[in-house]
């Protein structure tokens, strides 16, 4: 299994109704995208999140399901309109 962990600040501007989209777009991942397990996402509540506002994690059953997703035009179609929104990072790793 393998592990996808990841977490937005948002720019200047981004509205709580734009937040809740992208929390709600990610969680209909679920069961379009093959070998995508699990998902979680949200907003953030820790006061030590360091201006990360939204947090999330996705379990893939393997590293070619996980590679996939990269260029999944379910994923693909979400980043077309939220990169420009955030600053993201994000860890992979093998569970």
């Amino acid at each position: 299994m393998y592990i996808h962990m990841f977490s937005f600040r948002f720019k200047p501007g981004v509205t709580t109704e734009k937040k809740r989209r992208i929390v709600s777009e990610i969680s209909v991942f679920q069961g379009q995208i093959p070998g995508l397990l699990e998902t979680s996402v949200g907003l953030n509540i820790s006061p030590r999140g360091q201006g990360y506002e939204l947090g999330g994690v996705m379990k893939f059953e393997d590293k070619k399901a996980l590679d996939a997703y990269e260029g999944h035009p379910v994923h693909q179609q979400l980043l077309s309109w939220l990169m420009p929104l955030v600053e993201p990072i994000e860890v992979d790793f093998e569970a």
